[in-house]
């Protein structure tokens, strides 16, 4: 769920991450949604829902499939929500021992985190 001040940037986020999807979508078919072409490879067969987690919420996305073979966006892999989840176990962490939130604060900023 997002909160109220968050839903502009939501909804960037998953039109950014449709929009590249489906940009990745129409070079392994070498043609773009619909496009009628003597090089086209492959085509679109529907999509496939995907909930991802990102900061500014839970993104419900969309994901093209094909026809033939698989697509599934690199950048939608475990290994950036693992850092993500690890992130807010250092941060919980460091609250649970007594660390002031000003500290934390200034740890997160230093790491690139606002």
């Amino acid at each position: 769920m997002t909160a109220p001040d968050s839903v502009p940037l939501h909804a960037l986020v998953k039109t950014f991450a449709d929009a590249l999807m489906s940009a990745e979508a129409d070079a392994l078919c070498n043609a773009e949604y619909g496009q009628v072409s003597d090089e086209r490879v492959n085509h679109r067969n529907g999509y496939g829902p995907r909930e991802w987690d990102t900061r500014a919420g839970t993104v419900e996305l969309a994901i093209p499939k094909l026809r033939q073979g698989s697509y599934f966006p690199h950048w939608l892999l475990e290994r950036r929500r693992r850092a993500e989840q690890a992130l807010i176990s250092v941060v919980a962490t460091a609250y649970l021992l007594g660390v002031s939130t000003r500290r934390v604060e200034k740890l997160a900023v230093s790491l690139g985190v606002t």
